[in-house]
């Protein structure tokens, strides 16, 4: 069985390469912007600045076939499988980013500690519930 997912905008940051982004938004991400394309934008209607939101990414960068890692890269941590950590690299690299939204210009919505390199396709945002 396959599925598609369907890229709904991109990110554009100024993080280029994966080994300059922090492991997480609050180690020190810049804010980035997520730009949309236009056959999502009713979708954007009710986002406020201000809110909480997850931006879900399709991590376009990583390495598929990987099912153990060193957690945050540190030879000293043990094998540890890749469901147990936040890495990158996994069978199916779905990002997960909690972000506060900072701005919001037509179709482009600015975030704040967002470690997503540049390009990262967005494939969902979610509001967080408390």
């Amino acid at each position: 069985m396959t599925y598609q997912v369907v890229p709904i905008g991109h990110v554009e940051s100024s993080l280029v390469e994966p080994a300059d982004a922090p492991k997480q938004g609050s180690e020190g991400a810049p804010d980035a912007w997520l730009v949309f394309s236009p056959e999502v934008a009713a979708g954007l209607r009710d986002l406020t600045v201000g809110d909480d939101v997850i931006v879900l990414t399709w991590l376009h960068q990583a390495q598929r076939q990987v099912l153990t890692v060193r957690p945050r890269d540190d030879p000293r941590n043990p094998l540890t499988g890749v469901f147990s950590t936040r890495s990158a690299d996994r069978p199916n690299p779905i990002g997960l980013h909690r972000v506060t939204i900072a701005a919001i210009e037509g179709l482009r919505v600015l975030v704040r500690h967002l470690e997503a390199v540049d390009g990262t396709p967005v494939v969902d945002v979610k509001p967080v519930l408390n």
